[in-house]
């Protein structure tokens, strides 16, 4: 799982719910129990592991032939807690998470031609 871009991105995106948990369980902590230590780690494990899930999209971006619009929805996706494991299951069902066939151009590629032809 750890070999490749996509498996190192599932692993993140599972833990970036889990720091998001945490968070919100220091949180209960924080004002319910007046600990906030509590929020001090969980924030700085969950802005850890949340940097880690968008770089991680930004680089499987490319290798994956993700569309500009998918892209959009995995950032969008590290915004509410646990949207990092909805995003994940449903391009793992779209195929979104599969290594492809043909090296065909990348969506950067083609936005690259398309601003040249317009110059």
């Amino acid at each position: 799982m750890f070999r490749t871009c996509v498996g190192w991105f599932r692993v993140v995106a599972f833990a970036e719910a889990v720091s998001w948990a945490a968070l919100l369980i220091a949180m209960v902590f924080k004002y319910g129990f007046d600990q906030p230590e509590a929020v001090t780690v969980a924030g700085w494990v969950h802005g850890v592991v949340f940097t880690a899930y968008v770089v991680l999209s930004l680089v499987v971006y490319g290798p994956l032939r993700w569309s500009f619009r998918v892209l959009l929805l995995a950032l969008i996706a590290s915004v509410p807690p646990f949207g990092s494991v909805v995003f994940e299951r449903w391009a793992l069902r779209r195929g979104s998470l599969t290594m492809p066939e043909e090296k065909g151009p990348t969506s950067w590629s083609r936005l690259v031609g398309a601003l040249r032809e317009l110059n």
